[in-house]
């Protein structure tokens, strides 16, 4: 190993390989090294045998399922939104002409212990009975000025200013009950947790009409990769390869290398050390707590998340024969619990050539809250109906503890309990801000999908 590169990567799941394949076509040269065999990490998606031998070491899968190449069961389930940042990011890089993308078929919130459509229009929230009769002429007022905001982008609504004032004092404006609010913020504002209504509106207001930009063509904003989110990281992976960038499967990494200053030298692997100006990796290549050598603290536990994937032999109930969907179930609507995280549910199915037919696969999760994981996740495994199989994980969620300018370490983040990649692509742009201290910058397109 005696060339050096620009950067390496560690890891090979979908926030890595997207920046690797960034950075390639940028020109710069990467080598790019993961300890597994196969290309994903966390974000892999895994095929039958591969799930049973994950959670169940000890049972093989029954025959009844179907044929081991019909599945490709994603660990970490997320749609794309079609206006949103990493379609932008596959049409920047080209990525899209490796893939093909299916629409998901619907957009679900949980009110009042029944499951709704989320309404994108001022049609539909005038028809929709997720919105009760005396909260219509509110709602369907909000959603016509939504229609004209998205043509001139005003500034300013009667004294209100979008760029100063909260989007509580928009919610009052517009009279919106607290369950209107609550589908708004987080079924298509995409927010974890209300902390954005004592913020600045313009932002709000901009993810609200991302999501109904992203309704233009489809039942849902959402679309997904047929063959599984395994496919996406893959598909970076072979972009980088073309522009140059080096890969290394099956690599153990024995240690990230420092000068005497701390910064960044190499990493070593088989006794080999290969040297770059930086590095990029997930979490589990840094540890949790000090690094054995250096005494340096680079990554922190700041939470869990529960994810129970589940097979079923049917749609889920409520969602009209749904092929797929995506359930919000707002914190809010659990008040019993007092949860303050949403959780998410995500079902794909043989559509999108995931599983065999007459299976559909749902997956479940949250943000951990208390000692009780599994018990938090059963108001959304309760609105699936039977279920056939059920695998349960609980995943630590890592942050970096620095920027990484001072030792030329840029450290990822785990990934979230959404149900979206928002904040995937947003570690992106983040992380490529702290490496050149300029903004990513990307075509605005809408990725094509397969009618």
């Amino acid at each position: 190993m005696d060339e050096e590169y620009d950067v390496i990567v560690l890891g090979t799941g979908l926030t890595e390989c997207i920046l690797s394949g960034l950075l390639s076509v940028e020109g710069k040269k990467v080598l790019h090294m993961d300890r597994n065999d196969y290309y994903g990490g966390d974000s892999a998606s895994l095929n039958l045998t591969q799930l049973y031998r994950k959670f169940r070491p000890d049972s093989a899968p029954p025959a009844e399922l179907g044929r081991d190449r019909d599945y490709a069961v994603d660990l970490i389930p997320k749609f794309i939104i079609r206006s949103g940042e990493l379609a932008k990011i596959l049409v920047h890089t080209g990525v899209t002409r490796y893939l093909e993308f299916q629409n998901i078929a619907g957009s679900f919130v949980y009110r009042d212990r029944k499951i709704f459509k989320v309404p994108s229009t001022q049609m539909e929230a005038g028809m929709s009975s997720l919105i009760g009769l005396m909260e219509k002429p509110s709602a369907y007022s909000f959603f016509q000025f939504l229609q004209n905001w998205s043509n001139n982008h005003a500034t300013t609504l009667d004294g209100i200013n979008f760029d100063k004032d909260s989007m509580q004092k928009v919610y009052d404006k517009f009279g919106l009950s607290l369950g209107i609010q609550d589908f708004i913020g987080h079924a298509m504002a995409l927010y974890l947790d209300d902390n954005y209504k004592t913020q600045a509106a313009r932002p709000t207001m901009d993810r609200i009409i991302l999501y109904i930009s992203s309704m233009s063509s489809g039942k849902s904003p959402y679309i997904y990769p047929l063959y599984g989110l395994g496919e996406l990281p893959q598909s970076f992976a072979r972009l980088s390869a073309i522009y140059g960038g080096t890969y290394m499967l099956d690599k153990q990494i024995d240690a990230i290398v420092t000068d005497s200053e701390g910064k960044f030298v190499g990493v070593t692997s088989g006794g080999e050390t290969v040297k770059a100006k930086q590095v990029i990796g997930d979490p589990s290549y840094f540890g949790v707590g000090s690094d054995s050598e250096s005494g340096t603290l680079r990554v922190i536990e700041v939470g869990k998340v529960v994810r129970a994937i589940c097979f079923l032999n049917h749609p889920i109930p409520g969602t009209n024969d749904s092929d797929s969907v995506q359930i919000i179930i707002p914190q809010k609507q659990l008040k019993q619990l007092q949860r303050k995280n949403d959780i998410y549910i995500a079902m794909v199915s043989s559509t999108h050539n995931v599983c065999a037919k007459g299976i559909y696969v749902a997956i479940v999760s949250t943000i951990v809250e208390t000692d009780k994981p599994e018990l938090e996740i059963e108001p959304g495994l309760k609105l699936l109906g039977p279920i056939r199989e059920q695998f349960i994980s609980v995943s630590p969620l890592y942050e970096p503890t620095s920027f990484g300018q001072q030792d030329n370490i840029f450290i990822t983040r785990s990934y979230d309990a959404t149900s979206h990649f928002e904040t995937v692509a947003k570690d992106v742009h983040d992380v490529w801000q702290r490496m050149f201290g300029t903004p990513l910058t990307l075509k605005n397109h809408q990725v094509d999908v397969k009618q």
